[in-house]
């Protein structure tokens, strides 16, 4: 669903409320460009869980390639 910026300004945040009921997004337009997505805090938060998932899944690839290194925290902190 699309929410035209004017609209966020004469409704409020209560615009959201509606998009949002039917909706996993709504993108909201600047003088015609898509410019912000808004999302539920429940969606925000399984997204962010996703991204972080996805990061650590990566990580554990790279030490299983051989691309990491175990250090303790005096040597990790030497080294910055």
């Amino acid at each position: 669903m699309n929410i035209v910026a004017n609209e966020l300004k004469t409704r409020g945040v209560g615009v959201f409320d509606d998009a949002l009921k039917h909706n996993d997004e709504a993108i909201i337009t600047v003088r015609g460009k898509s410019k912000y997505v808004a999302v539920s805090l429940e969606r925000y938060n399984h997204l962010r869980e996703c991204e972080l998932e996805t990061a650590l899944l990566e990580v554990k690839a790279e030490i299983k390639a051989g691309k990491g290194k175990v250090m303790g925290a005096n040597e990790h902190l030497a080294q910055l």
